[in-house]
């Protein structure tokens, strides 16, 4: 597995070893004793997997603390923009985004820690996407930050007329106004 560093603080992208051969291939998407060799010591207690078609933006959510998660995002299937807005207001990155184009071609994961508010599109005709949390959902602590908040300028890689967001996501706050605790 190799790592690359972003520039924001934990948040990482990960490529596994690939063994391909005739057959196909086979790798290791996770391996806890590798991770922690790393460095990277995390418990993941829960798994989500999503299926969504082209032009789909999910998104911007995040849990407040104590409920706050890691993810560890890959994809299974297709090709999705991975965006992230770093909400931790005493890091240098405060309210900048970072984005990277995830498949399952390619087999990247994104490492997103804690004080992370994090979205998707899909870019391609349909796509599965797979993440790993160290903590469990609990309604309560859901939050998000508006998708499209133009202070952010996030470039979702779609036109206005194929994106599909939810009317959940449509009417989050923006960074201005969002009551994150990191």
């Amino acid at each position: 597995m190799t790592i690359e560093t972003t520039g924001f603080e934990g948040l990482l992208l990960l490529t596994p070893s690939v063994f391909a051969d005739e057959r196909g291939y086979f790798f290791e998407s996770y391996n806890s004793a590798s991770h922690l060799n790393t460095g990277l010591d995390y418990h993941w207690v829960q798994d989500n997997q999503s299926h969504s078609k082209h032009g789909v933006i999910r998104g911007m959510h995040f849990q407040k603390a104590p409920f706050a998660q890691t993810k560890l995002v890959r994809v299974l299937q297709g090709e999705i923009l991975d965006v992230v807005v770093d909400l931790r207001k005493e890091q240098p990155t405060y309210g900048k985004s970072f984005s990277v184009v995830l498949t399952a071609e390619s087999k990247k994961q994104l490492l997103v820690p804690k004080g992370f508010a994090h979205g998707f599109s899909v870019l391609s005709a349909s796509a599965d996407v797979m993440y790993k949390c160290d903590a469990l959902y609990n309604k309560q602590s859901e939050s998000g930050l508006l998708f499209n908040d133009p202070s952010l300028n996030i470039d979702w890689k779609l036109s206005l007329e194929e994106m599909i967001v939810s009317e959940k996501d449509l009417v989050l706050p923006t960074i201005d106004n969002i009551d994150a605790n990191f």
